[in-house]
């Protein structure tokens, strides 16, 4: 049986949003910890007529890496 690879990106996607979630709850626990990474100031491209900007910025913790494991964990038995 084929599964499908859209099922499990959403699921990880889930289990990062919920492990983040559950980080910003308990802000002062070890669940918290974790490091930021990205553009700390958005590229902005101003052509006149229009203008784009563009950033990103991730933040990985504990607690999404352990969404991110219960995530793959759940997917591996649906």
């Amino acid at each position: 049986m084929r599964k499908n690879n859209w099922a499990c990106f959403l699921l990880i996607l889930a289990g990062i949003v919920i492990g983040g979630f559950i980080g910003n709850l308990f802000p002062s626990t070890w669940l918290n910890y974790g490091q930021t990474f990205g553009l700390s100031s958005p590229i902005v491209f101003d052509i006149g007529i229009m203008c784009i900007t563009f950033g990103l910025t991730i933040k990985i913790t504990v607690a999404s890496i352990i969404g991110i494991v219960l995530a793959i964990f759940v997917y591996r038995f649906i």
